[in-house]
């Protein structure tokens, strides 16, 4: 009896053992080179990363060459007044066809006539761009006037500036329609005819309300956090097909505070070190990163890199820099 069991033991040990992984040579062998291929697959990203980031190094201190926009046809939202004019006419002394597109017609107008009178080529559009389909009716217009869209700017928006308890709900909604929303109905109209010629440039106007909360400002920051998620998104979704998009550039701005007359009671500290900006400067800048690609960019630029050093501390270490700078807006009446 005793015997039975022992060769039954033998046998489920036997068994055991000749199901082991390092019994069977196949199963060996497949372990082996899936391990290699990790590896190696490792070892070619951290080749890739590493050119990445000296090539990025290089271009920091040798920006790359301004791209030409002769000929490009660039539609600009919120062209009636501020920055979206300052961006009209450079581009448009840059020989670009400019599109402007306001709701108000007479600062629209304006804009067109400021840029025909340095010579350059613009035509003026009406439109709500929080309405889908008065964007939509648009675009089949300018398509059959003027040409395809190559390069959009959505820089139309507002800032209610108010704490949020007393903010009612139709300016939220309406920060929303304007900041957000209009951004992705304008997108879903010009984008299909870049991907086709797998040429274009889309620039969103963000905030650096996007990039940190501010006080008075909540549903804005909420908007402009959104414009950054969605461009990175947009930017991903295209990156990422099979299909060749590597045409089509994206930029986000992300301006502090500038003087085109929504930054109503702006509080600032230490006023040579963050003072309020010029449409000029700022359009100066949003040109100039356009024409080299960038993908983003903050006004003033010593911001973009504040904020990358500030990210990597604990949360509440960067909250004394900002106490200690204490800018931002106070409330409107």
């Amino acid at each position: 009896m005793a015997s039975v069991e022992t060769s039954k033991n033998v046998g489920v040990t036997q068994n055991i053992m000749s199901k082991a992984p390092w019994t069977d040579e196949q199963g060996i062998a497949m372990k082996v080179y899936q391990g290699a291929v990790v590896a190696l697959e490792i070892l070619v990203l951290i080749i890739k990363m590493q050119i990445t980031w000296i090539m990025s190094m290089f271009q920091f201190f040798f920006p790359p060459e301004p791209k030409s926009v002769k000929g490009e046809i660039i539609l600009i939202t919120g062209a009636g007044h501020g920055m979206g004019r300052e961006m009209a006419l450079r581009f448009g002394k840059l020989g670009g066809v400019i599109v402007c597109v306001d709701i108000n017609p007479v600062g629209n107008r304006e804009t067109v006539d400021m840029v025909e009178k340095q010579e350059g080529k613009a035509h003026a559009y009406e439109c709500d761009v929080t309405n889908r389909d008065a964007i939509n009716a648009l675009a089949e217009k300018i398509k059959q006037e003027v040409g395809d869209v190559t390069m959009l700017v959505n820089n139309a928006g507002i800032m209610p500036c108010k704490p949020l308890m007393q903010t009612n709900e139709k300016e939220i909604r309406t920060a929303f329609e304007v900041n957000v929303l209009a951004q992705l109905w304008l997108i879903q109209a010009f984008l299909p005819k870049m991907m086709e010629r797998n040429h274009g440039h889309i620039v969103a106007m963000a905030s650096m309300a996007g990039v940190m909360g501010l006080r008075n400002l909540v549903p804005y920051c909420g908007t402009k956090f959104a414009v950054r998620g969605m461009m990175e998104a947009l930017h991903e979704e295209l990156r990422e097909d099979k299909r060749d998009f590597s045409g089509i550039k994206f930029t986000v701005i992300c301006p502090y505070i500038v003087d085109t007359g929504l930054c109503k009671n702006p509080k600032i500290k230490f006023p040579s070190l963050m003072k309020i900006v010029s449409p000029q400067i700022a359009a100066d800048n949003i040109v100039d990163a356009v024409r080299r690609n960038y993908y983003e960019i903050t006004i003033p630029s010593s911001l973009y890199y504040v904020n990358q050093i500030c990210r990597t501390f604990p949360r509440a270490v960067p909250l004394h820099l900002k106490d200690f700078l204490d800018s931002g807006l106070d409330a409107q009446e």
